[in-house]
């Protein structure tokens, strides 16, 4: 809502960003950080997702290869936004990383990755169980628009896991100021805490001072 000429309040309309996953758990999560800042956004998952090898060794070249994807299959003027996210761990020197969502192998899934991480960790003692979840949103709109955000969530690791809410790793991770993992926390306590949380800051503050006072 903003103040527009001779004072009348008007309303900002509301506009869809497509997120270039298959993942309901990430919208899930992206609206709620919309709703979150006050943002008059309505995230909807990809309709139609081209299928994208995410082969370019970065967090920041994965995103935006999703995105381009996307973007290339829908109308100019949308708003797409993709996300590349990982776990990363000291002791594994950054594993598994970019490759978090392949860790057990093509046909893994995220029990079978976690179940991965938590066999090879389980010998590694607790002074070296430092861990950081890092997340880049490349976000891409009309006229060629492209911003990248960065976010970064530092912790370390269970020896089991623990909780049930989140998804992925969440069950081993422990955000650094709390004593439970993501898996534990509620969704609005994550997501203040969490890699994601913290780059979708960065796009709020892009998109009030560019989007919304345009």
């Amino acid at each position: 809502m903003l103040n527009g000429p001779d004072g009348i309040i008007s309303v900002s309309p509301v506009i869809t960003i497509h997120l270039a996953t298959g993942n309901a758990h990430k919208v899930q999560e992206m609206q709620a950080l919309a709703v979150a800042s006050a943002l008059p956004l309505n995230i909807v998952a990809a309709a139609g997702m081209p299928p994208v090898t995410e082969d370019t060794g970065t967090f920041t070249g994965n995103a935006r290869k999703k995105a381009a994807a996307l973007k290339a299959v829908l109308p100019p003027d949308v708003w797409v936004l993709a996300d590349d996210s990982g776990l990363c761990v000291d002791a594994l020197d950054g594993a598994p990383g970019v490759e978090s969502a392949y860790y057990a192998g093509p046909a893994g899934d995220s029990a079978a990755n976690l179940a991965k991480l938590v066999a090879v960790m389980r010998a590694v003692p607790p002074g070296r169980r430092g861990a950081h979840f890092a997340c880049v949103l490349v976000l891409l709109g009309p006229g060629g628009t492209e911003q990248v955000f960065e976010g970064r969530s530092p912790g370390t690791l269970r020896v089991e896991p623990a909780g049930g809410l989140g998804f992925g790793y969440d069950p081993l991770f422990v955000p650094e100021g709390f004593d439970r993992t993501y898996a534990e926390l509620s969704a609005t306590e994550k997501n203040k805490a969490s890699h994601r949380g913290r780059a979708w800051l960065a796009l709020a503050e892009w998109w009030r001072l560019t989007v919304i006072m345009e």
